[in-house]
């Protein structure tokens, strides 16, 4: 039984990590939820502050001759487009003896095609009674236009008709004048000629009867789609609801600001490009995560939850450092407060021991400057980190954030454990970390969370492969190289002999 020593090809990393992005972006909820809040509230305030004008609307029945069944909407889009023309809105304000120009008026109505013979006018104005006059001598000049039009495209229609049957007549009288001629005359020939005649006299009065009855027929429908035009509803005012136009603009602006917020965070995620799940950032830092502290919270039964995971995070530190002789140190990146926090706890528990010397190697030595309480251990300043005596314990506490004189970390401990924000640190930069770490010859223990998400189900535990097989009789066989990898990608197992003979 042998197993592959090739070492398999990574994973190609997706282009785009769903996961951590809707992790990163609901951890910025934040954001989107203000963003939210402040598009419900500017939708309110334009309510409030920008009430919609008086308005009047009114319904025209319109009448086309060209009127079909299967009519996609074509007539009545023509009537609004004749509706927003200067014709009709100047034939309104001549009505109403407005001088407003005809264009600063089609700023203010609009129409609207309900059905393929409904057209809706809605008009603004600065009062309701304006607004509705201006409704009314509106529907009248497109009901006056549209006659118009109708009234000319019949007439047009029967003249055309009446000119042809004026034409027809005049080539039946000639035929009448050539019968009239040809009667005296006699022979086969003369007999053809007077049948073809008859023929085309006959053919002349038919076509000229045909002209006379379209003709009357053009000016009868007239009179039908005049009377089938008309104001249908009279000009009424709109009421306009607050509460209403307030709920609507605020909905409105909600969505709008959710996505706006919710877009904004995806973005600013992607372009940060700082790790959230806790697989990411024991990747980027080359070691596992093996505590997390949850945020302070509000809740009663939060806080005593907190407590209880910074009392055993503290015990498993306290067996940490008393399992070594070499000095520990606890380095934050963007939390700084908590690492300090931490820190003392772990010096008190440390205390019953021996005694214990907090080196203070954090930006602005925080806890240097802080007044002690009873039971707190002694503080020194990093400069002083060579000047503990021999008989205490050092326990140093230090920063990784941009701007570390990486130099100076070694004296706070040849040990460490990083105490880490999650979504603090960008994924150049907990490389940076990792590795100036590793030049300084600095072991990092592990990774303590701040502030997790508590969704993420990923695992921050990296694994190097299976243990090494062992030869019967011999000692367990090496690893393939002594270092771990960069990367912390898994390593497969070397062939194992397949009996006893084989193996010696």
């Amino acid at each position: 039984m042998t197993t592959s020593t090739e070492s398999r090809p990574p994973a190609a990393a997706p282009l785009l990590d769903l996961q951590a992005l809707v992790v990163a972006v609901r951890r910025r909820r934040r954001l989107w939820c203000s963003v939210a809040l402040l598009g419900l509230l500017a939708g309110v305030a334009v309510a409030v502050l920008l009430p919609p004008p008086p308005t009047a609307v009114t319904t025209v029945l319109v009448a086309h001759q060209e009127d079909q069944p299967n009519d996609p909407g074509t007539l009545i889009r023509t009537d609004v487009g004749l509706l927003h023309t200067t014709r009709i809105a100047g034939k309104a304000l001549q009505s109403l003896g407005s001088p407003q120009k005809p264009e600063d008026f089609m700023e203010d109505y609009e129409g609207a095609g309900l059905t393929n013979n409904l057209l809706r006018i809605t008009v603004s104005g600065d009062s309701d009674a304006q607004a509705v006059a201006r409704a009314g001598a509106l529907a009248d000049a497109f009901v006056a236009d549209h006659v118009r039009r109708i009234q000319e495209a019949a007439n047009a229609e029967a003249t055309s008709l009446l000119d042809q049957r004026d034409r027809m007549r005049e080539d039946l009288a000639q035929v009448d004048r050539a019968i009239g001629d040809g009667a005296s005359q006699t022979g086969p020939e003369a007999s053809a000629n007077m049948e073809s005649l008859f023929a085309r006299r006959a053919e002349l009065t038919s076509r000229i009867a045909d002209f006379d009855q379209r003709a009357a027929e053009a000016r009868r429908g007239a009179p039908r789609l005049v009377a089938g035009t008309q104001v249908v509803d009279a000009p009424r005012a709109v009421r306009h609801s607050l509460v209403r136009t307030a709920a609507t603009d605020a909905a409105i602006g909600l969505v709008l600001g959710l996505a706006l917020g919710l877009a904004a965070a995806a973005v600013g995620t992607v372009v940060a490009d700082r790790p959230v799940l806790r697989r990411d950032i024991a990747a980027n830092l080359g070691a596992s995560v093996v505590a997390e502290l949850p945020r302070r919270s509000a809740g009663r039964w939060r806080r005593r939850r907190t407590r209880a995971a910074h009392a055993r995070l503290t015990t498993s530190l306290a067996r940490t450092v008393r399992g070594s002789a070499e000095p520990l140190s606890l380095l934050e990146l963007g939390c700084a407060r908590s690492t300090g926090v931490l820190a003392v706890d772990l010096a008190r528990a440390l205390a019953a021991e021996g005694p214990v010397v907090v080196v203070d190697g954090l930006p602005g030595a925080r806890l240097a400057r802080r007044r002690p309480g009873p039971g707190d251990p002694a503080v020194v300043g990093g400069e002083a980190a060579e000047a503990v005596p021999a008989g205490e314990r050092p326990l140093g506490v230090g920063s990784v954030a941009p701007g570390t004189a990486w130099t100076d970390l070694r004296y706070l401990g040849t040990r460490t454990v990083l105490v880490v924000r999650t979504g603090h640190g960008s994924t150049a930069w907990l490389h940076t970390v990792a590795r100036q770490l590793a030049d300084q010859r600095i072991t990092v223990l592990g990774v303590v969370l701040i502030d997790p998400d508590p969704r993420d189900r990923t695992d921050g535990t990296l694994w190097d492969g299976p243990p090494a097989p062992r030869v019967r009789g011999g000692p367990p066989a090496p690893r393939n190289g002594t270092e771990r990898p960069p990367e912390r990608r898994p390593k497969w197992a070397a062939r194992v002999p397949d009996s006893d003979q084989e193996a010696r």
